[in-house]
């Protein structure tokens, strides 16, 4: 069965890292561009970052642009989110998916997301 699933999520304190993964299972993880979205309690959902299948283009929000970094490892059959110099505005529960497009990432879909990961950044 196909899915995807997210682990890494946890409490850090402001400045502190911490690395998502969301590693595949069922298919191929490198054919299909794969976004990162998050969502806060109380706020829109926000595109975060993605990485697009192909030419492996990747994309950030202001938000996050020089503190994290989207990457693959398709050996893995998983895409990697390295979060830095953490705040706390950046609570939020973390979801990986490839079945839209996230930011200007373009390429292939697959009907596939996960279930989310808890980010909580607090001293």
């Amino acid at each position: 069965q196909a899915q995807l699933v997210e682990s890494g999520g946890g409490l850090v304190q402001p400045g502190g890292s911490l690395r998502l993964a969301c590693v595949a299972s069922g298919f191929a993880l490198g054919r299909y561009t794969i976004g990162w979205i998050r969502q806060a309690p109380g706020k829109e959902r926000e595109g975060v970052s993605c990485i697009s299948s192909g030419d492996t283009s990747t994309y950030y929000a202001d938000s996050v642009k020089g503190r994290f970094t989207i990457s693959r490892d398709n050996a893995k059959n998983a895409v990697y989110l390295q979060m830095n110099s953490l705040k706390p505005e950046d609570t939020a529960v973390y979801t990986c998916v490839a079945d839209s497009p996230v930011l200007y990432c373009s390429g292939s879909y697959i009907d596939l997301r996960g279930q989310g990961t808890l980010v909580t950044v607090s001293s």
